[in-house]
């Protein structure tokens, strides 16, 4: 619930962020178990404080990740860009920010192959079928007569249960029904101690364990006939395979299933060692809250030192920046005298293509006033030559001499006109005669025509 709410004029509860960031944070970390979450990582940072921060993402969506040092300094291998894997996570909320986030406690390799595909089809066939439903699965007892291990007679696994049993309920007999953990047909075999413990009753409860490995090595417990022997058990059945990030079809099945086989046992014991287990529970629950609050306030930490510029940082970039201005004010400066120079030279260049050539035209005006010169002598010497022959053509062909040769021409002093033929000419009537030295007035007394025109 949130707390110390504050009241708003209309009566309406008013909270901080940061108490509603806190409160989503608890539920979302109370309703959201540890959950397989797979994707493509990227956007991969390892800060240094030693904390992973990551985002895996699929086709349709992505989650920020966070893994802390104390979790990733036992990771098997560090993820690169574009790695697909699956990380084993809290859903929780990065308070300061606001952004839901994962946060990673186991990361592996994607997929495992095609056993992982067979692993998810059976799991998915017996649920179907109701193998793993609640209702089937039945109370440990609290105070077992017998306590029986199926598992290897070599396996680490065995030593540890036996250990812990001695330790918390020496009391109570304990009996192994040996078989193989690993190999070809183990698990028809695990299934054959299975149905060997429930038809001897000798025992309360029956742990099926082993050791942590692979997905290889823990196979076994991922067969149908075992999770079918145990799921027909009589007898309730713990599963205690590999470690706790470890999930078999086995565990699916059993009646309980548990982290470790450590844990197997100490869920098998007496109501004492549940009352301690509860004790340790808590303990751990408090612990895992106060580590939760240092990560959290360590990620803030991490957050706020990115933020953080120094004094001699900011100085160097801004003194990177003054030099780029200051390049960038000679560079505009420049810019203004190389265009009007660059310009001015075009413009000369121009003007000197298009400049005319005053001593080609003087020289050429020279030769023009010459060859007019020329031309106009020439032409004048031509003109004065003809002049000369019209005028003697003129000369010869003159009345004046003609009349120097002797002849007159008679003009009708009434019209004007000259006289060409003898019978114009009458009496009395008067003529004006042309001769070479002048002319007279005349009137003809008489006229005699002749018959000839011989002289």
């Amino acid at each position: 619930m949130i707390s110390d709410p504050l009241s708003s004029p209309s009566g309406d509860a008013v909270i901080p962020v940061s108490v509603l960031n806190r409160a989503i944070n608890t539920m979302l970390e109370r309703s959201f178990p540890l959950v397989w979450v797979s994707g493509e990582v990227s956007n991969f940072t390892r800060a240094a404080s030693g904390h992973w921060y990551f985002s895996i993402k699929d086709a349709n969506a992505q989650m920020r990740c966070v893994m802390f040092r104390g979790r990733a300094q036992y990771a098997e291998f560090t993820p690169r860009e574009g790695d697909r894997i699956e990380v084993r996570a809290l859903v929780t909320m990065y308070e300061p920010r606001g952004e839901l986030q994962l946060n990673v406690e186991a990361v592996r390799r994607t997929g495992q192959g095609r056993l992982y595909e067979a692993f998810l089809r059976l799991k998915a066939q017996l649920e179907s079928e109701g193998l793993f439903a609640a209702e089937r699965k039945r109370a440990l007892p609290a105070h077992p007569r017998g306590i029986g291990i199926v598992t290897s007679l070599q396996a680490a696994a065995l030593r540890d249960v036996l250990t812990t049993l001695a330790r918390r309920a020496p009391h109570v007999p304990v009996i192994v029904y040996p078989a193989p953990v690993q190999g070809a047909g183990v698990s028809a075999k695990l299934a054959a101690m299975v149905e060997a413990a429930n038809a001897r009753r000798e025992v309360d409860v029956l742990i099926v364990c082993r050791g942590g490995g692979s997905i290889e090595d823990l196979w076994a417990f991922n067969e149908e006939v075992l999770a079918r022997a145990i799921a027909e058990s009589a007898l309730p059945v713990v599963s205690g395979v590999g470690h706790e990030t470890d999930f078999t079809i086995a565990d699916f099945a059993a009646d309980v299933r548990a982290p470790t086989p450590t844990a197997a046992a100490e869920l098998v014991s007496p109501q004492r060692v549940l009352l301690l287990r509860d004790l340790d529970q808590r303990h751990a629950a408090l612990a895992r809250s106060f580590g939760r609050m240092t990560e959290r306030r360590a990620q803030q930490l991490d957050w706020l030192a990115r933020r953080l510029v120094s004094p001699a940082e900011r100085l160097a970039r801004q003194n990177t920046h003054l030099r780029q201005l200051a390049v960038r004010l000679v560079a505009a400066g420049a810019r203004p005298v190389r265009e009007a120079r660059a310009h001015f030279a075009l413009v000369h260049y121009r003007w000197q293509r298009r400049r005319p050539d005053v001593a080609a035209g003087r020289e050429h005006l020279l030769r023009l006033s010459q060859s007019m010169k020329s031309a106009h002598a020439r032409r004048a010497e031509r003109e004065k030559a003809r002049v000369s022959e019209l005028a003697a053509r003129l000369q010869v062909l003159s009345p004046q001499r003609t009349l120097e040769r002797g002849y007159a021409a008679l003009i009708d002093a009434q019209t004007g006109r000259a006289l060409r033929a003898p019978n114009a000419l009458k009496p009395k009537r008067p003529l004006t005669v042309h001769l070479a030295e002048g002319s007279a007035d005349v009137i003809l007394a008489d006229v005699q025509p002749r018959l000839s025109d011989e002289f």
